[in-house]
């Protein structure tokens, strides 16, 4: 897998939040809608510091401004 990809099938998780356990290990342990429940539930399943982001819908821009 490209070392620079977060998740192998974005499509899938197209405009939810997933979680990973590291950068390193990129299996996804779950997701959903809320970036603090799918935190939870990665803590749940065991692990500490989860790696929480975003993947954004397909064909959909993500405009961000710094404040």
């Amino acid at each position: 897998m490209n070392q620079h990809v977060l998740v192998k099938d974005s499509e899938t998780y197209s405009g939810q939040f997933v979680a990973t356990k590291s950068f390193v290990d990129k299996e996804v342990i779950c997701y959903g809608n809320d970036p603090v429940k799918v935190s939870a539930q990665a803590k749940q399943k065991g692990i500490d510091d989860p790696v929480v982001f975003y993947i954004p819908q397909k064909d959909v821009v993500q405009i961000y401004q710094c404040l």
